[in-house]
């Protein structure tokens, strides 16, 4: 399985909704929307570029762009005043947003595997970015709604053009309702961080209107989209207003660098369609902005101070153990409620299955990704029933189980490997594709010293012995363990 970063070690396991291979999806909106022939192409997206007249350099990291995915005729040379601000940047990935024009669905569909062709060539999909967004949004590949959609693909050419060298994430959302905005959002927020990440949201503005009329209502919306007002936009998306027909994916972004900083919008470009020659008695309304932000609110680290009761403790146990057993026995999801807070706190979390005392399962998240009671669930049954090192556990073999639970701080990487305690650490390591984790028990149930604790993780990455000592990132952790 490949896992390119840490953030979710879902040990040796994928959901079953990434089993879809969705591979190289064909264009369907080039000859249409844009040029089907790619020198044409390629000429065409260059003019837009060169007609950007000159503005201020902004010099804070762009986090986010805002651009019009209509026919390149009508919307090409506003979008050109986005990608402009980014041509030659280093992005290692872009995240596409868009709305679902043909087909209706509740959620988003996360294009998970493959690429995007264009006539410039295949767009290859951040495969592990995608899975981990899918992971903490629980959002899936659903193929209608990526089949006929345009939203998305219409940013592919102009992507390969100005960051020829980053991969993207194709996201379709569907009905734009407040807990699917705000879910993509969370998600989102998490990923964001870990790596050099541009978001473009892709937007139209009011649709067929006089010209009068359309720009006023647009002039109000920018407005709205400039302070921030994501209550606003989600409340009109969801009573249907004429507004933005990327109105979800634009609250979504906008949401989930709110939880990052203090977000700046400044508007580039507005246009309509009458400025390519339609009547100015049916307009479509365009218009390219850029997200920065102004400052950040991230919280410097503090020390976890969690603690779990014995009681909780109990509990939390038992709750694996019916997860197990409902799973192997009927192939259902065991369902939980609660009030208790400890167990609404996001934390990572690993589930250990012992067969007379031999490893039988054993399958997490490291960072605290959901809340922790979930987290439990789904690490129970993933530990049971799909690590891959064992056969799934049989309805006979669950009178012989015995469950332990590791209740997770977040990892910090370190640069002196003689930080490590064994007893009270767990190590991650990180090189290239290579990642391997070890829980903080690992060590004192082998009796290892430090070295050997550091040789092994490495040796459980798949990596020399030695890899710790350079060329690699190390961080550990800190664990409630209890069984």
């Amino acid at each position: 399985m490949r896992n390119k970063i840490f953030f979710i070690v879902l040990f040796l396991c994928l959901a079953a909704s990434f089993a879809f291979s969705q591979g190289i999806r064909k264009p369907v909106a080039a000859g249409t929307f844009y040029d089907g022939d790619q020198e044409k192409l390629s000429s065409q997206i260059d003019a837009f570029l060169q007609g950007v007249k000159p503005r201020p350099a902004i010099t804070k990291d762009i986090q986010a762009l805002i651009c019009p995915h209509a026919g390149y005729v009508y919307s090409g040379q506003v979008a050109a005043y986005a990608y402009s601000l980014v041509q030659g940047k280093k992005y290692d990935t872009v995240i596409v947003i868009g709305p679902s024009h043909q087909y209706g669905f509740e959620g988003c569909s996360i294009y998970l595997r493959g690429g995007f062709e264009t006539p410039l060539g295949v767009a290859q999909v951040d495969e592990a970015l995608a899975s981990k967004i899918s992971q903490l949004s629980g959002f899936s590949y659903i193929p209608q709604a990526h089949q006929k959609e345009h939203s998305v693909e219409v940013q592919i050419p102009f992507i390969q053009k100005v960051l020829p060298e980053a991969k993207i994430v194709p996201i379709v959302m569907g009905y734009p309702e407040e807990k699917t905005i705000n879910a993509l959002a969370n998600a989102l927020a998490k990923v964001l961080p870990q790596k050099n990440i541009l978001v473009v949201a892709s937007t139209d503005m009011s649709h067929f209107l006089s010209k009068e009329e359309a720009n006023k209502i647009d002039s109000d919306t920018i407005s709205l989209v400039q302070n921030l007002k994501t209550s606003t936009l989600v409340r009109k998306m969801e009573a249907q207003e004429n507004i933005l027909c990327g109105g979800g994916p634009v609250a979504s972004m906008l949401l989930s660098l709110q939880k990052k900083g203090i977000p700046k919008v400044e508007i580039l470009k507005y246009a309509d369609s009458s400025d390519a020659g339609t009547p100015e008695s049916r307009v479509v309304g365009y218009f390219a902005a850029v997200v920065y932000l102004e400052s950040s609110q991230d919280p410097k680290p503090q020390a976890d101070s969690f603690t779990l009761s014995s009681e909780e403790k109990k509990e939390l146990l038992a709750i694996a153990s019916s997860a197990i057993n409902l799973a192997v026995k009927e192939n259902k999801v065991f369902e939980y409620e609660t009030q208790n807070p400890n167990f609404l706190n996001e934390k990572g979390a690993f589930v250990t299955i012992k067969k007379r005392g031999n490893l039988r399962g054993c399958i997490g998240f490291i960072e605290p990704i959901m809340p922790l009671y979930q987290a439990i669930i789904r690490a129970a049954i993933y530990a049971a029933l799909e690590d891959p090192r064992f056969p799934a556990v049989s309805e006979e073999e669950l009178k012989d189980l015995e469950l332990e639970i590791s209740v997770l701080t977040p990892p910090e990487k370190i640069k002196d490997p003689n930080i490590v305690t064994v007893g009270k650490h767990g190590l991650i390591i990180s090189k290239g594709d290579r990642k391997g984790v070890l829980l903080p028990q690992v060590p004192v149930e082998n009796n290892w010293d430090r070295e050997e604790f550091l040789r092994e993780v490495c040796l459980k990455a798949g990596l020399p012995e030695d890899a710790w000592k350079s060329g690699a990132d190390l961080f550990v952790f800190e664990a409630i363990v209890f069984h």
